[in-house]
């Protein structure tokens, strides 16, 4: 079979405007990611060769995290309901390019494969955008910070005086990191040298024991080390999450919201096949393609299960029985914007109170299957108060039969190494870390004193 002929750059560029178009056509705070319908576009048009689909994920990105900036733009410009894809295209040629009216003409020459020919209120709109700056100084900064307004005051007390250097690194394009399996590596030298092998230079993360961080997104499919199972692909503070849980070899563990099961393979791995550990989760799908990634990890100690309506049979079954349960609970995903810059988009305030609801009802009920001794993990890839501090302070104020373990005694406990974070909980942050923002809550319940049995005991024999 012949090499793919490259596409032009019209045809590439009309190309990201109807990527755009298909990622915007899915709203709502249940649409998939930018990410997933991207590869779903790209799955569809088999005939986009390899340095196509780069540039084209590229400008659909590029679009994606200065959306905030070139809608501020248009608006300025005239255009103040929602802008086209192609709006937007066109703004970021000439804001974030910074081509000439002739040169973004160019791009629109007509024909099968390329857009249209520019309108000229488009070449009106193009001729005012040429030469200005993407970031003029009369820019508000929740805008230049690409911050959705009813948000811009709870992350600015967040975040403080480093607002604007936590919100920047939140655009950012993210680190591809993988984790080390232990199931099937002896370690993390000898992933490494498996990566090495493949021609892919690879570094030790910096906080967790078991991560590796590539110089930029590769397809790991085509990685030998990934299909004998020596590595999966998870970001490096998701490992801390799954690390600081505790999981030990002999134990029962229970991921409570397991999704496709990255942070239940790292607790498998932990556990050395030893144990049981169960995946939960109320969609059947993902715990099937959870199963898929568990067979290729060798992890065989683990069980899933499909949960049901309030009052499932299962749950009541296991009350008190997990040694360690995670819970790692649905979320605004505010610490993942730069992954899917896109999501900061999908939610408004009805959402976040919504989703507030649910995480306090689903730690609730993981709390009950948790074993006298045992400790519970409330984890959200979240920055918002409400979502992360707030719920560990009001899910101790009603189980007072659960405290707080600080995350510096359990880091010890673990990872063993110093932990990179003040105070009680695990939050971690793009700009500090280098991770995505996570936020951990470590919670253990306490044993049955054995002094009022005793007592009753006493007291029943006389």
């Amino acid at each position: 079979m012949g090499a793919i002929a490259a596409m032009t750059p019209a045809a590439r560029l009309a190309a990201a405007i109807e990527a755009l178009q298909e990622v915007w056509a899915a709203s709502g705070a249940d649409a998939p990611p930018a990410d997933r319908v991207l590869d779903r576009y790209f799955r569809s048009r088999r005939y986009i060769g390899s340095k196509d689909r780069v540039a084209i994920a590229e400008r659909v990105f590029g679009v994606l995290r200065r959306r905030a900036r070139l809608d501020w733009w248009l608006a300025r410009e005239g255009i103040r309901s929602a802008a086209s894809a192609r709006a937007r295209a066109l703004a970021d040629l000439m804001l974030a390019d910074g081509l000439t009216l002739e040169a973004a003409a160019s791009l629109f020459p007509g024909g099968q494969y390329a857009p249209q020919p520019l309108a000229a209120e488009e070449r009106a709109l193009a001729a005012r955008l040429a030469g200005r700056p993407l970031e003029p100084p009369d820019m508000p900064a929740e805008v230049r910070a690409e911050c959705p307004a009813y948000l811009a005051e709870r992350l600015h007390a967040v975040f403080g005086p480093r607002f604007a250097q936590e919100m920047t690194a939140l655009n950012l394009t993210a680190p591809f990191d993988l984790r080390v399996n232990p199931l099937k590596a002896a370690g993390r030298d000898q992933a490494l040298a498996a990566l090495a092998q493949g021609g892919i230079e690879g570094q030790p993360t910096r906080l967790s024991p078991l991560g590796i961080r590539l110089d930029r997104r590769r397809p790991v499919d085509r990685m030998e080390a990934f299909r004998q199972g020596l590595i999966e692909v998870q970001d490096e503070g998701s490992q801390l999450v799954a690390l600081v849980l505790g999981a030990k070899p002999g134990q029962k563990v229970l991921d409570w919201c397991a999704g496709a099961g990255g942070k239940t393979l790292a607790i498998a791995g932990a556990m050395a096949n030893k144990g049981r550990l169960i995946a939960c989760d109320v969609l059947p799908l993902r715990l099937k393609r959870a199963a898929e990634r568990l067979k290729r990890a060798g992890a065989f100690n683990v069980e899933t299960h499909v949960l049901g309506t309030a009052g499932d049979k299962w749950a009541k079954r296991h009350r008190g029985f997990f040694d360690r349960v995670l819970v790692d609970a649905p979320c605004s995903g505010s610490g993942t914007w730069r992954r899917n810059p896109d999501s900061r988009w999908r939610y408004g305030e009805a959402d976040i109170e919504r989703l507030v609801g649910l995480q306090a009802g689903i730690l609730a009920d993981a709390a009950r299957l948790v074993a006298p001794g045992g400790r519970l993990v409330y984890a959200t890839c979240a920055l918002l108060p409400e979502e992360n501090e707030r719920q560990a302070e009001n899910f101790l104020a009603a189980h007072p039969d659960f405290t707080l373990v600080p995350i510096g005694d359990a880091w010890r406990e673990t990872i063993g190494t110093g932990c990179p974070v003040a105070g009680p909980y695990l939050a971690l942050t793009p700009a500090q870390h280098g991770t995505d923002g996570f936020f951990a809550a470590v919670f253990e319940r306490a044993k049955p004193s054995k002094e009022p049995q005793r007592a009753q005991r006493i007291h029943g024999g006389r």
